[in-house]
Order: C-alpha cells, then structure tokens, then sequence
C-alpha cells in the first residue's frame, strides 16, 4: 500500500501541546485518505515544541496532494492545540508544506492548502475554489467590524481580549495586563509610596528626580540636565518622541501675529522676519488639534488645563532649531500674549513647558493611538475579513499585524475606557482623548500615513536644509529598504495591472476598510491654566503647575509599562514563521535583512561619540508589529 510520511509541528508558545486525539485526511486531485489517527503508542504525542512524524498508508493513488484537513478531538478535558505547520512527504519523494500557525480550539477542524501563494483568477478547480470561499465566509463571520466611539475608526467586535478569536490573542494575556504591568512598573521604579500623593506638589524641579532615579540612562539623563536649554527644546521637534509636526513656515498665520521687531535679537543672518521665512529659515508648529478639547474633570479635587499653542521656530547659522515666539492660545489677544525669549526667564520656561505637555498629548493620542495603533488595526481586520491565508498579500501582512488587535482591544478594555488608566494621570483623560481622535480623523489620509508624503507635505524633506533631522534620514532608509522588499514579493506575483484588476480579493479589501520619560519635558497634565500675561511666573508657580505627585507616578508608570518591548519581540526583517514557501520570496526576505543590517550599522555608526544618539528608527529597534 502507497505510503505518505507526515510531519506535525506544534508551536513553542505556553500551551501550544495538547493530549487531544488529533486525525488527518489528505485530500488529492484523485481521491481522499481515510480519517487517520495520529498516535504513536508509549508516546506523548503533541508536546509544545515537538515535531512527529507519522506513516498515513492509503489504498489507492490520491494524486496531487491539494488540501490537508486536521481535526481535533476530545480526549478528557478540552486541551486547545497550536499547529505551526504540516509536511507531507509523497510515496514519489515529493515534499510539500502546509502552514498553519493557528489554534485548534475545542473540536475544530482546520483545512490547509500548501504554502505556496496563489491568486483567486488563478485558482481553477472547484475543490481549491470552494476551499478559498469557505474559509473566507467563515472569517467575515469571526472577524466582525465594530465603531468602538463615535467618529473612531473601525475595530474588531470584541468587548474584552478574551472575547477574541484565539488566534489573534496574545500568548499569556498577564504579559499585557495593563493594570499588572502597571503594579509592575510602579514597583519596578520605587514610586510606590507617591502613588496616592494627589494634590501635593513637589518641592522644586530637582525633586523630581525622586522618582526618575531607576530609569536614567544616556538620553534621559542628557535630557534631564539640559531640558530647559532652547537647543534642547528645538531639537526634539526633529528627533524627539513626536518629530511629526514641525514644518516650514512659508507665511505667518494671521491668528499669530509675531513682529520682527518681537524676534529681531534672535535672528543671526542680519536679515529681517520676512526675509528668513522667505529664505527658508522659519519652521511652526502648531497645535491647533487642541482647541477646545475639554480637559479632564474625572478628579473633582484637581483642577486640569490644556492649551493648544503655536509655535515659531528658527534654524540658527549653526543649523540649530530654536525656539523664537510662542502663543498658547488660538486666538490672539491682550490676554494671550507671544512669550519670547527675551522675557523673563521663568515666563519663557513655562511657555515652553506648555509646548512640551501639548506634544506629550497630540503624540500620545494621534501619533501613537490613532496613527499607528487604531490605523493598523483597520488594515488587519480587513485583511482576515477578504484575503485568505493562501493569497500572497494576505502572507506578506499577517506578521506585521501580529498582536496588534490584541493590544488595541486591551487599551481599549483598561486603558483609554471611562475610568480606564488614561483618566489617571493625563489632562485629555475623561474624553479630551476621544474628542482628539474624533477631530484628526476628520484630516487623515491614507497619503498621510505614507513616509515620503508626510515629510514632503511639511516641506522639511531637504537634508541640506535640514542636516540633523535624523527621524526624517533614517526613517527614509527603512522606508526605501521595506519598499524594494515589498515590491520584490508583489512583483512575483503581479506581473502586470490587469493582475491586480484582476483580483477580487485584492479589491474587496481595500473597499471594506474606506471610511516621555522626564516629566517637566513632557508633562501629561498641566494643573495651573495656561499664562495671560508676562511677568507672573516663578518656579513655584511651575511647581504648581505641573502634574502632582501622584499623577507624575502614574505618568511615569505609564511611560515604563507602555514601553517595554515584548518578551517574544520580532523585529523588523524577523518572519520565522514561514508563510510563504516560495524560494524567489525567500530570498526576498534574505535582501531585506541584509539591507536592515546595514542601515542598522550606518545609524551605529554615526550615532558613536555624540551625546544625544538617534536609533528610534533603526531597524534592529522597530517592532515588526504594532504591539507595544
């Protein structure tokens, strides 16, 4: 009797084995093998991590080997099983890949094609067109679209992570407890005992340093010393936490009206305002997203403002960033006046300060929620909904949306709900957040999220203009090396434009989705409102102003817990987890890990000896997935 070997895989995650009876039917282009029981005797079968061969003999000649069905099956209790990938090896020698990567949960079947990728137009037979349907309308069942808030975009239909279909969860659902983490990181960084400490001030700027003890390393320590200097100030509109809103002022806004003889002394070319912007040497920022977004009232005993300030900044003759006037207001008027920096130097100092907590509020919210969190969500969600796990597109998506409905669906369940850990510490707790996502929504577009069309948009794309926008050099290397991978795979497949009109799966994808460490450098809350006149401010005024100590724990809870990396972290260029089978795609991913490396070693290398190093966008730190 004709005989084909098969090999199991299971995964090495926390509860990937199973003591389930576990069947296998191969189904050929001839005829289908009887239902096998896997099961060798005297041996634990589908342990976690094991790889087991099995004999499956069949009476006649199956054909082409074209699916593979799995079954699991009770055996005491129901023991959920995650199968990496099946082999076959044909009675000729042949061998042919099946990958899964999914969980079996209670009795549940799973059908597999072999991995390589196809096309809907090229699939031919009834058998691999019926497959490819079945698995799709039995996903736009699983994955359901949901409008989590108004104005919001889409999310999964899912109140809780463990409502989540088992794929997509997370491995140990502790490991991104936010509540726990947030113990752990409380505990981690000794805060313990300024947790509940709301209302009450610290004593001056340096006691901060109480609680910024246990996470001081090059960077923050660099910014804690000179975090009041203009320098420092201008340069993390370049390569700070947020280097996505300065652009080139071509004109001054009405709403802001700075005169040249308000700036004249920080002007270094012997050139009037109007001539520097004319020259290309004037930069704004403005947080106009801010205006009128209700602060948070969750603490009827604190107080909490927000201001939505703009801006002016100036590239000085040694190429500098520096900041010249700010406004913390919209709309002008005696009452909200242009702090320059010939004021008062705690007048100037907390303008500033201001500045810093707004960007801490648009990169938290629309930077980092919306833009990377909620927006990847949408593209996952339609891609299990319209491409199965055979189309190439689907392979190419599916590691760099790993995790990522899981993380949203927790925020969404203990850290950005009604009394969820955003209304703790943050001035757009309470709904302030809800409202900002509601309202940059309304301006985003796909092109936005696009790298080269976001930095040509702000017409800061000219090195030679720009020397020291690192986030911008950096972040065009990775863009450029991901584009050539991306284009290397799709290539394979596309081979022209009626390929791609061609594909339903493709179309009905894109249509269903159209629609800071040192706290007084980045304070989520501001408990004093924002200045209406000059002259007034001292330090204890800036004390009372920024957050308490409670609320500077909480922050800097959340800025920890929310920034570490997970425990199983894949970085970018990293798939091992093989979905593709093809050698011309892996040989693909092979280029792009080389080109990662090398950009990796560029960004090293120009980062040895300076005291500020940039590698947010070196490869070997970019998370391959949206999951932290």
């Amino acid at each position: 009797m004709p005989s084909y070997t098969v090999t199991v895989a299971t995964g090495n995650q926390w509860f990937a084995g199973t003591d389930d009876y576990i069947y296998i039917t191969l189904v050929g282009t001839e005829s289908c093998s009887e239902r096998t029981l896997l099961d060798k005797p005297l041996y634990n079968d589908f342990e976690r991590g094991a790889v087991d061969s099995y004999e499956v003999r069949v009476g006649e000649n199956l054909g082409d080997i074209v699916l593979v069905k799995i079954e699991k099956k009770k055996y005491w209790v129901q023991d959920d099983w995650y199968c990496r990938y099946i082999t076959v090896k044909t009675p000729s020698g042949d061998y042919l890949e099946f990958p899964c990567f999914c969980w079996l949960v209670n009795d549940k079947e799973v059908v597999l094609r072999d991995g390589r990728a196809h096309l809907p137009q090229d699939d031919k037979t009834s058998l691999v067109k019926q497959h490819r349907q079945k698995e799709l309308d039995g996903r736009r069942k699983t994955y359901r679209w949901r409008e989590w808030q108004p104005g919001f975009p889409m999310s999964i239909d899912a109140n809780r992570h463990k409502d989540l279909p088992r794929d997509i969860q997370f491995d140990s659902e502790k490991g991104v407890d936010f509540i726990l983490n947030y113990s752990k990181a409380i505990e981690n960084l000794f805060v313990n005992q300024f947790m509940h400490m709301f209302q009450s001030s610290w004593s001056d700027f340096s006691d901060f340093e109480k609680i910024f003890v246990r996470i001081k390393n090059t960077i923050s320590e660099y910014v804690m010393q000179h975090w009041k200097e203009d320098f420092m100030f201008g340069y993390q509109f370049l390569n700070g936490c947020n280097p996505v809103l300065i652009r080139k002022c071509k004109k001054l806004p009405d709403k802001f009206p700075v005169t040249h003889e308000m700036v004249a002394v920080s002007l270094e070319r012997e050139l009037t305002l109007e001539e520097e912007i004319e020259a290309g040497n004037i930069y704004i920022v403005d947080y106009e997203v801010l205006d009128g977004i209700t602060p948070n009232s969750t603490d009827p005993c604190t107080l909490q403002y927000l201001a939505a300030p703009i801006c002016l900044l100036y590239k000085n003759a040694h190429n500098k960033i520096m900041p010249i006037a700010i406004q913390l207001g919209q709309v002008p008027g005696e009452d909200n006046p242009i702090f320059l920096p010939t004021d008062g130097q705690y007048d100037w100092l907390l303008a500033k300060i201001w500045v810093r907590s707004s960007d801490f509020h648009h990169h938290q919210t629309i930077t980092h929620l919306l833009r990377t969190h909620l927006m990847t969500e949408v593209f996952g969600i339609a891609m299990f909904r319209q491409l199965p796990a055979v189309h190439p597109a689907f392979k190419l998506l599916i590691p760099h949306i790993r995790f990522t409905i899981a993380i949203n669906t927790k925020a969404r369940e203990q850290l950005i709900c009604e009394c969820g850990i955003f209304d703790k510490a943050n001035a757009t707790g309470g709904g302030g957040h809800v409202q900002m996502v509601q309202r940059a929504v309304k301006t985003l577009t796909f092109r936005s999220l696009c790298f080269p069309d976001m930095i040509k948009s702000r017409d800061v794309d000219s090195k030679e203009e720009l020397p020291t926008y690192f986030y911008r050099d950096d972040g065009y290397k990775v863009w450029e090396a991901t584009k050539r991978f991306v284009s290397d795979v799709v290539n394979i497949y596309y081979t022209s434009d009626e390929r791609v009109q061609g594909d339903e799966e493709i179309q009905a994808f894109v249509k269903d989705y159209d629609w800071c460490s040192w706290i007084p450098n980045a304070p989520s809350t501001m408990r004093k409102p924002p200045p209406n006149k000059k002259g007034l401010a001292n330090v204890n005024l800036i004390v009372e102003s920024l957050p308490d100590r409670g609320r500077s724990s909480w922050h800097l809870g959340a800025v920890w817990a929310l920034s570490q990396y997970q425990e199983n972290e894949l970085y970018l260029g990293m798939y091992p987890d093989e979905h593709f089978t093809e050698k011309p795609v892996k040989d693909a991913m092979a280029k792009f890990r080389t080109e990662l490396a090398e950009i990796t070693s560029s960004i090293k290398k120009r980062n040895e000896g300076k005291k500020l190093p940039y590698y947010n966008m070196s490869p070997d730190k970019i998370p391959n997935s949206v999951a932290v």
